[in-house]
């Protein structure tokens, strides 16, 4: 009996929604030859990660295998698939293979963070395939909304797997390639260990809908508006972009996209050449020389990001262009849950301005990009695998993932991140756990979860914060009255006095009775001091703040 094994291992994307890192591996166990697929990033929110830019997998265990590790393999373009490359590719330093305009954005991603941008490799379509260390991977075209998607084919000693990346069943994608049942058939002919599949839209009964539905409407919608036209949609779905852009045009109105991200996957579409024949566009600057009723925009911001323009515009002017009572803002997207406090925001000032908002709540206007449950059931028969593993989706989409194989006879696995399972036999196994969890872009540097500075920050959003500063002379003796500094509290409390006038007052009644143990040690004067601040600020507004303490001693 062989003592080797394949693996499979998510650090991210399984138990959640973005964030994708999938390793893959093959040989002795704690030896093995390793590959990873993808390597994408999620979003904070005010909530629970105030401040921060950008939250990455944590890949440790990774990073200390780095000699194993062969190669990454994107499957497509979106930023929770491929926007980490540039953060951590420092840490990993393997080729990266990746498809013409995948491997075009990832080369994007290495540049802005100061990374050769040569390590990315450009792999051509299914049947031909990358042969590295024990694997041999092929990049099998599936439709999604972004171009040239692709499900991986990866062979190895133990068995085929297929990876089907994010994917839907969608014969007329209008931009990249439709989902072909033949080819996928002819992957699975001889025989497929382990499907690796995509579980977003499960709870979804009814049959995918294709993009090409949502042209007629959406056309419909703009050729049927009076004053300036808006519409929003993910950046990365130009297929989408294409398509409120050609219906601007025919509705006679100049197109103006709004929005770095928006520009750049034009710009990518069409240099790598999956986005042809695209409508004029028109510069923000020259846009307002047009007349209003002439002009159609496309903007980035379909999630309420705040920084991108569909909230600047919300808020008052984008690059000199504005929305006035009578417009129309089209969401052409779907809110991803999470994101719902800050589109209604948008939708609001949005109103409030006067705009008529029209968003996507019947479906009408928007189709998403993942299989829904009779797809995914419709690629498990197109399969046949031996098993099934679900991801990308919280657990409780992986469940029932997993519920439906199981109910097919097909056996399944649910691995979260961390969970490590041997696929070599006939039924996967749990074969280890592996610490994972979340670093964060704060700024221009990588903080841990666990470092406490998002909590910190937490706390003091939650509880306001109050500076203490005290001087003790050399016989420990406070040199004046001890004064303090609010941040983020209310300035009267109960007494109806300045609450800084009464911490101050408690602080320095305490002090002149204070022990001369107390006052030459530190820390336990600091202890006091927070333990009176906090008490006294409770009493008055309620509430305990973090409390910072400086003590000056002089020599």
């Amino acid at each position: 009996m062989s003592n080797e094994r394949l693996i499979y291992l998510p650090l991210g994307g399984a138990g959640e929604i973005g964030m994708n890192a999938y390793v893959y591996g093959y040989g002795r166990p704690g030896k093995e030859r390793l590959i990873l697929v993808d390597l994408g990033v999620t979003f904070p929110d005010m909530d629970t990660t105030p401040g921060v830019d950008l939250i990455l997998p944590d890949i440790s265990w990774l990073k200390e295998r780095q000699d194993q590790l062969e190669a990454i393999f994107i499957t497509h373009g979106h930023e929770d698939h491929v926007g980490a490359v540039g953060h951590l590719y420092s840490q990993l330093e393997a080729p990266i293979y990746a498809r013409a305009f995948t491997a075009n954005l990832a080369r994007g991603k290495l540049e802005q963070q100061g990374q050769p941008e040569d390590v990315v490799l450009t792999a051509s379509a299914w049947p031909e395939t990358v042969s590295v260390g024990p694997f041999q991977v092929g990049f099998a075209p599936i439709s999604h909304s972004i171009p040239e998607s692709s499900g991986l084919v990866i062979d190895t000693p133990a068995g085929r797997i297929v990876h089907t990346g994010d994917f839907k069943i969608d014969e007329t994608p209008l931009v990249g390639e439709p989902f072909d049942t033949e080819m996928w058939g002819d992957i699975a002919k001889g025989g497929v260990k382990a499907l690796v599949c995509d579980s977003t839209n499960v709870f979804s009964r009814n049959e995918g809908r294709s993009e090409s539905t949502i042209g007629k409407p959406i056309e419909e919608l703009i050729a049927s508006s009076t004053g300036l036209v808006a519409a929003t949609t993910f950046a990365s779905n130009v297929a989408r972009v294409r398509t409120l852009a050609e219906a601007g045009t025919r509705a006679g109105r100049s197109v103006v996209l709004l929005g770095r991200a928006m520009r750049r996957m034009v710009e990518a579409a069409t240099t790598t050449g999956v986005l042809t024949d695209f409508p004029k566009i028109t510069s923000p600057e020259d846009a307002q020389k047009i007349p209003r009723q002439n002009l159609m925009l496309i903007t980035t911001g379909s999630q309420g990001e705040r920084r991108a323009a569909t909230a600047q515009l919300s808020r008052g002017k984008f690059l000199g262009l504005q929305l006035k009572e009578g417009d129309t803002f089209l969401f052409s997207s779907k809110t991803i849950p999470g994101n719902e406090r800050g589109v209604i925001r948008i939708m609001n000032a949005f109103s409030e301005i006067g705009v008529d908002v029209v968003d996507d709540n019947d479906g009408k206007y928007h189709v998403s990009g993942h299989a829904n449950r009779p797809d995914l059931e419709k690629m498990h028969d197109i399969i046949h695998p031996e098993m099934m593993i679900p991801m990308h989706g919280e657990h409780r989409h992986l469940r029932e993932h997993s519920k439906i194989a199981d109910a097919k006879g097909i056996p399944s696995a649910i691995a979260v991140n961390g969970m490590m399972l041997n696929l070599s036999g006939a039924l996967p196994e749990v074969c280890g756990y592996v610490d994972t969890g979340r670093q964060y872009l704060d700024g221009s540097v990588k903080i841990g979860a666990l470092d406490g500075i998002v909590r910190d920050r937490i706390r003091m959003a939650l509880n306001g914060h109050v500076v203490v500063t005290l001087i003790v002379d050399d016989r420990n003796d406070p040199l004046g009255e001890p004064w303090c500094e609010l941040m983020g509290l209310p300035e009267i409390g109960k007494s109806n006095a300045p609450l800084v006038e009464v911490l101050e007052e408690d602080l320095s009644q305490f002090l002149g009775r204070a022990s001369g143990k107390t006052m030459s040690d530190d820390d336990k004067l600091e202890a006091e001091i927070k333990r009176i601040v906090r008490k006294s600020s409770n009493d008055e507004i309620g509430k305990k703040p973090e409390v910072t303490i400086i003590i000056s001693r002089l020599a």
